[in-house]
């Protein structure tokens, strides 16, 4: 079966900020921060009496959203067995952001009902689905929910992990460095990327402890996340800099591009660079670095 690693355009996705869709302060706010991504929360964050007020206040946002600041906007909407899951949907179409996040996915089927929803609505160009793993019955289907994103159009293209729903569920306890969790989450990137799908890593919840914010995202950075989904902006910078590339790694995916691009090692699948060997794999994960180091600098510019 052929498989391609990236089904879609490289996006950065360090610092995925949720903002309350029923806080007017937060939602003024959430236009000048610098994340990559930002969710309007229609789910948790907002009590069931307040859901219609929040829909309406996110549709009103939208209206004066700068949509080239390069920032994407994500509505997470409440899941569709409850009212308000499908009021959420048609507030997602007189938004259109860029995607929907879909709650507690725990099989194919919850992707699918939205995706068949949005083309029957005539949004097949947009917006694309992420979807929230947080359940036990999600990680036991992550690959056949990972599937759905490579051979239904494509428009599934991100998970982001929930660790505080999954926790209650299990019964895993909250312990610094995560060492029970990391097998699961390792399970999640491995099923993410076998189907082209980017991943963004849990919350960390106490947002005034910035070393334990940093060895989380530098923890998760290493496990092969995207980014962090965030809870406070005082987090944004953090996580910006363990999910950016260093001056060091930028040095050397310039080096090893520059190795295979000279003449004397064209057409070869393999180059001694500086005593080590580095195979065209290497090049084309220095390619890809490079990239995401445009659009780092890309955003500075237009922050």
């Amino acid at each position: 079966m052929n498989r391609t690693p990236h089904h879609h355009p490289l996006r950065l996705r360090r610092s995925v900020l949720s903002v309350p869709a029923a806080n007017p302060r937060a939602l003024a706010k959430s236009a000048a921060l610098d994340c990559d991504a930002i969710i309007f929360d229609l789910e948790d964050s907002v009590l069931p009496e307040k859901k219609a007020e929040a829909r309406a206040a996110l549709i009103d946002h939208f209206k004066g959203l700068d949509r080239a600041s390069g920032c994407e906007h994500v509505i997470r909407i409440n899941s569709l067995d409850g009212p308000d899951g499908a009021l959420d949907l048609e507030a997602v179409l007189d938004c259109m952001p860029d995607a929907v996040l879909l709650p507690k996915v725990s099989e194919p089927q919850d992707v699918l009902t939205v995706a068949d929803w949005l083309s029957e609505a005539g949004a097949d160009d947009g917006p694309r689905l992420w979807a929230m793993i947080e359940t036990a019955a999600g990680l036991l289907n992550l690959t056949a929910i990972a599937e759905t994103g490579r051979t239904q159009g494509g428009r599934l293209d991100c998970f982001v992990v929930g660790l505080n729903d999954l926790r209650k569920e299990t019964g895993i306890a909250d312990i610094p460095g995560r060492p029970f969790l990391v097998p699961l989450l390792l399970q999640v990137v491995v099923a993410a990327r076998a189907s082209g799908l980017d991943i963004v890593d849990a919350v960390f919840n106490d947002f005034s402890d910035t070393d334990g914010l940093e060895a989380e995202c530098r923890q998760g950075s290493q496990m092969g996340f995207d980014g962090k989904m965030l809870i406070h902006p005082t987090q944004i910078a953090v996580a910006n800099e363990a999910f950016g590339v260093s001056e060091g790694e930028a040095a050397e995916a310039l080096a090893i591009v520059a190795a295979f691009a000279a003449p004397e090692n064209a057409g070869k699948a393999v180059i001694d660079l500086r005593g080590r060997m580095v195979e065209k794999l290497h090049a084309d994960q220095a390619g890809r670095l490079l990239a995401k180091v445009d659009l780092i600098n890309e955003r500075k510019r237009n922050a």
